[in-house]
């Protein structure tokens, strides 16, 4: 177990075990130059994440700058516990026909699909000391 600073270092392989447990992440792109954060509902299938969305702010800044930034945490505050994922790859539009069937079920139903393909996936858990 790698520590840095108090918090654990988690491999991939954990990373992507914590991303599977969670529906709600958040989805970082830029929007006129400036950074934006929105939450979404996600569906995670062979490491790669999917979720659905209105063709709106998020579908158009999420493929239009195709480099996201994808979070997932938790916490719990009386234990003073917790980790956090984050991916950072290209996003995509995807049509319904290119999705996995158990995609659709895991996701509220919204008109337009993003597939983000993680290229780099780091993640830290507050230690126990």
């Amino acid at each position: 177990m790698l520590i840095d600073q108090g918090l654990e270092l988690l491999d991939e392989t954990q990373c992507l075990a914590l991303l599977a447990t969670s529906s709600i992440g958040r989805v970082g792109t830029t929007v006129g130059g400036l950074p934006v954060i929105f939450p979404v509902n996600y569906g995670l299938l062979g490491g790669d994440i999917f979720f659905r969305t209105n063709e709106r702010t998020k579908l158009d800044a999420a493929t239009r700058n195709a480099i996201v930034a994808f979070e997932v945490d938790e916490c719990d505050n009386a234990a003073q516990t917790g980790w956090s994922v984050l991916a950072i790859g290209r996003a995509a539009r995807v049509s319904a026909e290119q999705l996995h069937p158990s995609i659709p079920a895991l996701l509220p139903d919204l008109d337009a699909y993003v597939r983000v393909v993680p290229e780099m996936v780091s993640g830290r858990r507050i230690a126990l000391t």
